[in-house]
């Protein structure tokens, strides 16, 4: 069956939302080649998210006819052509290219879905030049499993890597993206627990978002980059390494270092100021709120996924100023300008905006390195599906905690919080909400150790520090939420002063004590709430515009 045949009318039963469906009709009527998938169901095997994953192809086919949508069972001949075995799964231009989505592409991964298309549709990879580089230097065959999960903030990134890899070189790369929560056997076959998680050749792995020439290096070499530069130096000019980027320079007004509430505030009003900006940053759009399951303090919105919120604070943004993910900074150098280098380009910047954030404490006690993916995370909205009807803990006492454990709660895993202290410091309407739940609450008590084996996390061992009494418990997960610690390597390399506990130190302008060097967010410490966080972004912008037209550091010299 073809499903092309619907018509864009008031008969039609949407599934995709009306203001994403505005945005695809703009971005298809760039479509250039037909792009054909094959989607493959079987009833009885995943029927919700097969009737999903049907009605999002066909409204993609219904909003343009470059979009050509046949419809097979998995008992079919075609499914035995492709090689398909698996409900719902989808696989893009057949004919041409290896590449196949396993699971409805739904959350997260629909954005990357539809940029795969686009693709596709214009005959270009969208690596960058380097990539493509160390691409055509690929001799043997590459098969990438991508494994994901549709609440995951970093997963779209990796599957695009694996994807675009195998549009470049179609005849050595297949890539195979892989829903977990609908695929749990290929997910404990492969220890797919901490998400993405990227298999390739069955033999070489890597956990986590990889930027884009870092991916290819290791797809191309089958070793990690540390590996490699360890073992490359000037008489092995042949080694497939990331080449010297381009040494051309970009003029700019401001550099916004960090794509969270703060830096996307920053980027938007020292645009309107008249300012030209660009955004850097090197994981994800949104920072520590992207990986929150649900915000409830925002203005405006009762409740809003951390995710859906950035999206929105991104978009706008977006409209202002350019964001360069995957884009690291290296070095900043003072000068008469503000010399940025990055890992692809070299900025010349009248003032920088740090807006780095900060990254999750661990707790330092033995086996948490060991078994950090495998039992042990971070993230309960990157990986928490794997545990529905297992057994797992959360460590923390504050609102992060507290959140992450109700996150958990409702999606069917048994939570036990572990909190050093008597009494949680959260906001209260989360502890009435964890009492009303029956969440379990070991009080006064620390985790000592963290024991597992090749599976992963075992048990955990524990301390009643009121009692100083030592207990063991069974345990499939561990999450960790106990707070967080400044991202601050490039602040401290460039002499920027900070406080006692780590934060970057500012007056009320967002000024640090290098002139034309700014801070606002989390990096700075405060109540780090994304409110605050906006307010510090805006508040930094501003005293950019008004230092560059009154440089303030030009009266102190006079």
């Amino acid at each position: 069956m073809t499903s092309n045949e619907h018509s864009d009318n008031n008969s039609y039963d949407w599934f995709i939302p009306e203001e994403s469906r505005d945005h695809l009709r703009e971005a298809f009527e760039e479509l250039q080649k037909p792009v054909y998938l094959e989607l493959f169901t079987r009833n009885g095997d995943n029927d919700a998210y097969n009737e999903a994953t049907v009605r999002f192809c066909r409204d993609l086919a219904v909003l343009s006819d470059k979009v050509v949508l046949a419809e097979y069972s998995t008992d079919s001949e075609q499914a035995s052509k492709r090689g398909v075995d698996r409900s719902p799964c989808i696989v893009f231009n057949p004919d041409e290219l290896h590449l196949t989505y396993i699971g409805a592409p739904l959350g997260q991964e629909a954005r990357a879905f539809v940029e795969v298309i686009l693709h596709l549709s214009a005959g270009d990879s969208g690596l960058s030049a380097v990539s493509r580089e160390m691409m055509a230097e690929l001799s043997e065959e590459r098969e990438v499993k991508v494994f994901v999960s549709p609440t995951c903030p970093y997963c779209p990134g990796q599957m695009l890597n694996a994807f675009r890899a195998a549009i470049e070189n179609p005849k050595l790369v297949s890539a195979i993206c892989i829903e977990t929560s609908e695929n749990q056997d290929l997910a404990l076959k492969y220890q797919a627990s901490s998400l993405p998680k990227t298999v390739i050749n069955e033999t070489f792995t890597q956990k986590g978002l990889f930027p884009e020439e870092r991916f290819i290096v290791e797809l191309v070499n089958l070793r990690t980059a540390e590996e490699l530069l360890r073992e490359h130096d000037s008489e092995q000019p042949e080694a497939n390494v990331p080449k010297k980027k381009s040494t051309d320079a970009v003029q700019i007004d401001v550099v916004v270092i960090g794509a969270g509430p703060a830096g996307l505030a920053a980027s938007i009003y020292t645009e309107r100021a008249g300012l030209s900006s660009i955004v850097l940053e090197k994981n994800v759009i949104g920072g520590q709120v992207s990986l929150t399951p649900e915000v409830e303090n925002y203005p405006g919105y009762k409740r809003v996924g951390g995710i859906e919120l950035m999206d929105l604070m991104a978009n706008h943004a977006r409209e202002y100023s350019d964001i360069k993910v995957g884009e690291e900074v290296e070095e900043i150098k003072v000068g008469k300008d503000l010399e940025v280098f990055t890992n692809k380009t070299h900025y010349i910047a009248r003032a920088v905006i740090l807006a780095t954030g900060a990254t999750a404490k661990m707790l330092g006690v033995p086996g948490e390195n060991d078994l950090f993916g495998r039992g042990v995370s971070v993230c309960a909205s990157c990986d928490g599906w794997a545990y529905k009807g297992k057994s797992v803990i959360v460590v923390g006492g504050g609102s992060s905690a507290l959140t992450e454990a109700l996150h958990l709660h409702n999606m069917g895993v048994k939570v036990t919080l572990v909190h050093r202290r008597d009494a949680f410091r959260a906001e209260k309407h989360l502890q009435k909400n964890v009492e009303r739940e029956g969440i379990q609450v070991l009080w006064n008590t620390v985790v000592e150790k963290f024991v597992g084996d090749d599976d992963g996390l075992k048990k955990v061992h524990f301390r009643n520090v009121a009692e100083d009494s030592e207990f063991d418990l069974d345990m499939d997960g561990a999450f960790i939420a106990i707070g967080w610690k400044p991202e601050t390597p490039l602040a401290q390399q460039l002499g920027v002063k900070t406080n006692d506990w780590g934060y970057i130190d500012v007056d009320r302008h967002m000024r640090t004590n290098i002139p034309r060097v700014y801070a606002c967010g989390d990096v700075i410490g405060g109540v780090q709430q994304i409110v605050t966080a906006v307010g510090e972004g805006a508040t930094a912008a501003l005293a950019v515009f008004e230092d560059i037209s009154n440089p303030y550091w030009k009266e102190v010299e006079d």
